[in-house]
């Protein structure tokens, strides 16, 4: 009899491995980088939970880029992501306010208190578009790396920029101020930058290190000009064929990789930057005359930002909660 019951179980965990499928999660983080790494954790701590599956993990933005892998979530192909706002905005347009503000943040302090007092309202936003974020973290400052030394918003004026692909409405507001976007898909920022099709490229310094886009573009602006937010999602539909075991575990795995991407991702920024120095990376600090100018661009975005960017709605509770967040710093 017990024999028969423990077969029995076993036939039910075989199934249950199989019924399961694959989970395929996607990113355009490179291979071995901190953040597949910790992808491959929580894959581990799904197969290990649900008693057996496959995991496949594709970095280096193989299944394409945020948007098309969003639309491969959305008819199964993969199951999850870890996007930044780029792809994030396509299911859920108000996650925006958290990287397309430019100079809104001053430190990482800000970045998590305004995270935090939008997260509960933003995870079920895209609880009901169909998605579960399992992990929330960031990549470190965007900073400009151009083929030309460059200190102010004029020096760029006569520059190519790289420019997503899929952001047409980023594309008409660099054009009003007098900017040169160029759409591309990130894996293609490196021979464009090679070739002269573009000289400009706002980027993580991490992201420039991994990618040895310092290397064609070898002056940075030291200039926070906007945190890079992300998020690892998965599909409702994955989560609900999970087995409650596998749910925890992963919540789980997820908390743990949000935090440790959080943690690892700003310490490495001043990391990349000594690294890329030391291979022949020029650092420019704008003055404060320099970043007078710089907030003035800012100010001039800010109009064309709050509405079509990011819901006029969620960018006023940004500003708001920035306010009261500095009055009790005693800041203003």
């Amino acid at each position: 009899m017990r024999a028969i019951v423990l077969l029995f179980s076993l036939v039910l965990l075989s199934v249950s491995a199989l019924a399961a499928g694959p989970l395929r999660i996607g990113t355009l983080a490179p291979k071995n980088s901190l953040y597949h790494r910790q992808l491959l954790e929580v894959g581990e701590a799904w197969r290990t939970a649900q008693g057996g599956g496959k995991v496949l993990i594709y970095p280096d933005g193989s299944q394409g880029g945020e948007v098309d892998m969003v639309r491969r979530m959305r008819i199964g192909q993969l199951q999850g992501g870890l996007l930044s706002v780029a792809g994030l905005e396509t299911i859920e347009p108000s996650i925006s306010a958290l990287q397309l503000m430019p100079l809104m943040f001053r430190n990482w302090e800000e970045v998590d208190h305004v995270r935090e007092k939008l997260r509960a309202d933003m995870e079920q936003k895209f609880f009901d578009k169909g998605f579960v974020i399992l992990a929330w973290g960031d990549a470190g400052w965007v900073r400009f790396f151009s083929k030309q030394p460059a200190a102010t918003p004029g020096d760029f004026r006569g520059m190519k920029f790289f420019a997503w692909g899929a952001e047409p409405a980023q594309h008409e507001i660099m054009k009003s101020l007098g900017y040169t976007p160029v759409p591309l898909e990130v894996a293609d920022i490196l021979p464009a930058i090679q070739t002269g099709m573009i000289n400009a490229v706002p980027s993580t310094p991490y992201f420039a290190l991994a990618t040895q886009i310092y290397s064609s573009a070898p002056h940075m602006l030291d200039l926070n000009w906007a945190p890079v937010v992300g998020a690892l999602v998965i599909t409702r539909k994955a989560w609900e064929e999970m087995n409650p075991a596998a749910q925890a575990a992963v919540k789980a795995a997820g908390a743990r990789a949000g935090d440790n991407m959080r943690a690892q991702a700003r310490r490495e920024v001043d990391e990349a930057v000594e690294a890329m120095k030391k291979r022949g990376l020029t650092v420019t600090r704008p003055t404060p005359e320099q970043m007078k100018a710089w907030r003035k661009l800012a100010d001039d975005l800010y109009p064309r930002i709050r509405g079509r960017l990011v819901p006029a709605d969620t960018f006023d509770e940004v500003v708001r909660h920035l306010e009261t967040y500095r009055s009790a710093k005693g800041k203003s």
